[in-house]
């Protein structure tokens, strides 16, 4: 009997050691590129585009995780938004009322922006 309540604590130990493993990662983990997003989007700069765009899953996932913090606008479900912002294509950043069309590199963003890319 101590055999089998010895085992049921290391396999319950283990379970709970794999939740807590599972939810560090999902939660609690920064992205690389958390500060360079959220100084964008508080800067008030826009990324219009689609979920179905090539070209904006590349410029996802350039950011990565850290896309959360970018202010981003779905032209499928935001029409006239994306048609008062003058938005031709995509993806289109909006930076200081200027729209930049195409994948952009983060460098190229800071360089935009003035939001230090580290």
């Amino acid at each position: 009997m101590k055999k089998l309540t010895r085992n049921i604590l290391v396999v319950g130990g283990i379970f709970l050691l794999a939740i807590a493993f599972y939810f560090s990662f999902k939660t609690g983990s920064p992205g690389q590129y958390d500060e360079f997003a959220q100084c964008l989007t508080a800067k008030g700069i826009k990324m219009y585009g689609t979920n179905w765009c090539t070209y904006c899953k590349k410029q996802k996932e350039l950011f990565g995780s850290s896309f959360k913090y970018i202010d981003f606008v779905d032209c499928d479900k935001n029409k006239q938004e994306c048609l008062a912002a003058g938005i031709k294509g995509y993806p289109t950043w909006k930076i200081n009322g200027e729209n930049y069309l195409g994948l952009q590199q983060l460098s190229r963003l800071a360089e935009l922006s003035g939001c230090e890319l580290r």
